[in-house]
């Protein structure tokens, strides 16, 4: 079986700043780590070799500096590592980024199932899975708790729903996004941690994809960030005292007092 993995590297902090010329996030200089849901993906890639054999590669869009981030999934246990990374992928919006991600996995050629992350941490939009799906040309299945069984050309899976579970067939290759319910990621080994500092990692760039260029990065991003700013912080709140009945007529008493005002 052949495994994609998608990842991304987002800032380790949660203050961060945004460069005003652009409207994007500032990495240079900013600690960085492997986005949380992507470490339940990455898991679940090494568990899905472990169970049916085959080869896991781990892919990353980014600068150079997200290289740290491939080394520690090649730690983790993945087989294979490739970093997109070129100045033309920069400022890239979700469509942009999943169509980059797609001509690498189309560079790639042969793959069952790719696994992304729910979502991360720094756009927190879930729009990148299933993207990259779409640009694929593949089925999907977001919220997936538990991988059931891949039997031959048939992946079964349960996903999470507002207040029940739902049990989906889909043909492979398929793309799923997985949910933190899945499984419990693994801390590498020191022998994982010393194989990955010396492992290669492929690094293409868009002559590599060999995609449409205008496609790319802020060229190729139809949505532009207009603003960003830090939200003013809530008003203290005030605490009412008394038994229900008092405080009921001090809130319905506030509520007039501030319709009038």
């Amino acid at each position: 079986m052949e495994i994609i993995v998608c990842i991304k590297q987002v800032p380790a902090i949660t203050e961060v700043r945004i460069d005003p010329e652009t409207n994007t996030l500032v990495r240079e200089g900013v600690e960085a780590a492997i986005n949380p849901f992507d470490m339940y993906a990455l898991e679940e890639g090494i568990r899905l070799r472990e169970r049916y054999g085959g080869w896991t590669t781990v892919m990353s869009m980014g600068p150079s500096q997200a290289e740290s981030a491939l080394r520690e999934a090649l730690a983790l246990g993945v087989d294979h590592a490739i970093l997109l990374s070129d100045k033309a992928f920069a400022g890239a919006d979700t469509l942009a980024t999943a169509y980059t991600l797609a001509c690498g996995i189309r560079k790639i050629g042969v793959y069952d199932i790719v696994i992304c992350g729910l979502k991360t941490t720094d756009g927190d939009t879930g729009q990148v899975g299933p993207g990259l799906a779409e640009e694929l040309g593949m089925p999907h299945v977001s919220y997936v708790r538990r991988i059931i069984d891949i039997t031959g050309k048939t992946l079964l899976v349960e996903r999470s729903l507002e207040d029940y579970y739902e049990e989906i067939e889909a043909p492979l290759p398929s793309l799923i996004t997985v949910t933190k319910e899945i499984n419990e990621p693994r801390l590498p080994s020191f022998k994982g941690k010393m194989a990955a500092r010396k492992a290669p990692i492929e690094v293409w760039n868009s002559n590599d994809l060999g995609g449409v260029l205008d496609r790319f990065g802020i060229r190729g991003s139809p949505t532009q960030v207009m603003k960003v700013f830090n939200p003013q912080p809530r008003l203290k709140g005030e605490l009412l005292q008394g038994n229900p009945k008092s405080q009921a007529d001090q809130l319905v008493k506030r509520l007039v007092e501030k319709r009038l005002a």
